[in-house]
């Protein structure tokens, strides 16, 4: 099958295998699932019904509606003792003849996703997305509010695609008694789980990965800022401020 467009829905299908589990018991397994880019930013899994367990699917007799993908129908997911309301749907008339007998799960109401045996995260890994971490040897200062909160000569520069380089400090080139630990935790398919800190009382300015995923492990326990927000110099010079969605 050939990738498919239809307006700004992508579709293709994925080499891996992937599994998604809830109440401790497998709900979908396919080699045959379809990534369907139905936002921009990253691809959501598509599984033929054949490779769903079918009983644990009970239409609730709501739809949704896309602009692209046509009329849905909902189901509850019932597994083990566990149950997800309108956790997953199916669009069988879709204009979008390629995800016609295929069902997508609310991501975040799953207990766990796999891709062949590896726990993924947030979201499915991007096929065009790619992560290259580089020791390097510039000169990298962090101001927030005119206050320098980092000043390094050894960061590891972060390339991932779509997004502006990532700059990642040693703490010990950073000011921790700057830095407050936040609740805040997100998880990346690439990078994996990542704390945060608000930055001289600003919240969730700066993160690191303690452990993370093996492509990434160049970064672990090294701290990030978010560029977007504060003031970032490269060998003296003032770096533009990009314009991403953490803006």
């Amino acid at each position: 099958m050939d990738a498919t467009n239809r307006g700004r829905v992508r579709v293709e299908p994925a080499a891996k295998r992937v599994r998604t589990y809830l109440g401790g018991r497998v709900v979908a397994d396919t080699t045959s699932a379809l990534l369907v880019w139905e936002v921009p930013y990253y691809p959501t899994y598509y599984f033929p019904l054949n490779d769903v367990d079918e009983a644990a699917l009970k239409a609730t007799g709501a739809t949704k509606r896309s602009p692209s993908r046509g009329e849905a129908v909902l189901y509850t997911v019932t597994s083990g003792t566990a149950e997800a309301a309108d956790a997953a749907l199916a669009y069988p008339d879709s204009p979008l003849e390629q995800i016609r007998g295929y069902v997508r799960f609310e991501w975040d109401a799953m207990d766990a996703w796999f891709e062949e045996d590896e726990e993924v995260f947030f979201h499915p890994r991007d096929p065009y997305t790619r992560v290259d971490i580089l020791p390097s040897s510039r000169h990298v200062r962090i101001e927030v509010d005119g206050v320098t909160v980092a000043d390094s000569r050894n960061p590891h520069l972060l390339f991932e695609t779509g997004l502006p380089t990532r700059y990642y400090l040693p703490k010990t080139d950073v000011r921790l008694d700057l830095l407050e630990h936040t609740d805040t935790v997100t998880h990346c398919p690439y990078k994996g789980t990542a704390q945060y800190w608000s930055v001289n009382g600003k919240k969730d300015l700066a993160w690191s990965y303690r452990t993370p995923l093996p492509e990434s492990t160049k970064v672990a326990g090294l701290v990030a800022f978010y560029d977007e927000k504060l003031d970032v110099y490269v060998d003296g010079e003032l770096q533009e401020r990009p314009k991403t969605k953490f803006a």
